[in-house]
């Protein structure tokens, strides 16, 4: 079975926000051709976007060339809007979540839904939270790396934490509105470099603000491989333990083991450091990831954890599927398909190391 954790999907059609909320800075789709169509902030392109973006059939057709039994879908960042006005937001957040619950509704054996909440007004980013579970039957919640500047162990979330810890809410954390982003112009360097660093200050921020010790039952998952997260541990962990007096202000805990916490997707397209995440983190904490439908994904699903050898069928059940499952607090019986069980076994007739 293969479960991919980071998939992101739009309706096809909203309602003009610049009009809804009488103000702009607000994505727009533009269907300029069959199958087709540009995100537009204001008379910029932001991103051309294929029909596998909103389609779910297509992305059916999709996740089925490339073994996909299951994708957890969540909206695009930039749609996060927690710039705007709360009120206008949560709004947002409605027509967004109420779509993802119609997608899921449609299709219960191969999509889960991640909602996305106003988290700029706790308030009502807990409200939002305990519709998408309760009412629409949400895995979790994806969520920003930051809240308009401001850190994720801003004591002001806390009680979106108790109701994600209360409600068994699953939480992915996406890198948005990156940091630097007006220094870097050139080369795509905002999503080459600052996307990384924005996943590690997520992370950190939760560590070491004691957010993963105050809240252990919330199931934290960050999106691209943990960004630079994995690759700086060393110097993080050393600087922990050397400034006491920065570091550990909030907890005494070391970051090296609070990552035994948090999941982390495999987006990290390089076997070696795939490699150097399960010997160093664990497979239990690494699940399946694409970036689905976007040019910086991973193309076809599970490509790069099924072609290292080194890695037994167990190792590789546990991250195409088994993590995953553990992250959302699902069983396979709710997604196990005969297609899927045969993938199942050929997996482990293909493999045979230990």
């Amino acid at each position: 079975m293969k479960i991919d954790i980071h998939a992101h999907i739009l309706p096809r059609d909203w309602p003009d926000l610049t009009e809804r909320y009488g103000y702009e800075g607000f994505i727009r789709l533009e269907h300029h051709c069959p199958g087709c169509a540009r995100m537009m902030l204001g008379d910029k392109c932001f991103r051309v976007v294929d029909e596998n973006l909103w389609n779910p059939d297509v992305r059916i057709e999709e996740c089925d060339r490339s073994g996909v039994d299951v994708q957890v879908l969540s909206t695009v960042p930039v749609m996060f809007s927690y710039w705007a006005k709360p009120d206008d937001t949560h709004d947002l957040c409605k027509l967004l979540n109420d779509h993802l619950a119609e997608v899921v509704q449609k299709y219960p054996r191969r999509f889960v839904a991640l909602g996305t909440l106003p988290m700029q007004a706790p308030e009502l980013a807990v409200i939002e939270l305990e519709r998408c579970i309760a009412q629409l039957g949400f895995a979790g919640v994806e969520i920003g790396t930051h809240i308009n500047g401001r850190n994720l162990d801003d004591p002001e979330f806390y009680p979106v934490w108790e109701a994600a810890e209360q409600h068994g809410a699953a939480v992915f954390v996406h890198p948005w509105d990156m940091m630097g982003m007006k220094d870097l112009p050139n080369y795509w360097l905002p999503w080459l470099v600052s996307m990384p660093a924005e996943t590690s200050r997520a992370i950190c921020s939760l560590m070491m603000g004691g957010v993963i010790e105050r809240f252990p039952g919330v199931r934290f998952a960050f999106a691209h491989g943990g960004g630079s997260f994995p690759a700086t541990l060393g110097r993080i962990n050393r600087g922990f333990t050397m400034r006491p007096d920065l570091c550990q202000t909030h907890t005494e805990t070391e970051p090296r083991e609070l990552f035994k916490r948090i999941y982390i997707d495999s987006l990290v397209h390089d076997p070696l450091i795939l490699r150097f995440m399960v010997e160093t983190f664990g497979s239990e904490r690494i699940a399946l990831g694409t970036d689905y439908p976007f040019p910086l994904g991973e193309l076809v699903a599970g490509e790069l954890i099924e072609s290292i050898n080194e890695f037994s069928p167990a190792t590789k059940e546990r991250l195409l599927s088994g993590t995953a499952l553990e992250w959302l607090g699902k069983s396979r019986e709710s997604f196990e398909t005969p297609s899927s069980r045969a993938h199942s076994d050929a997996l482990h007739a293909a493999h045979v190391t230990p």
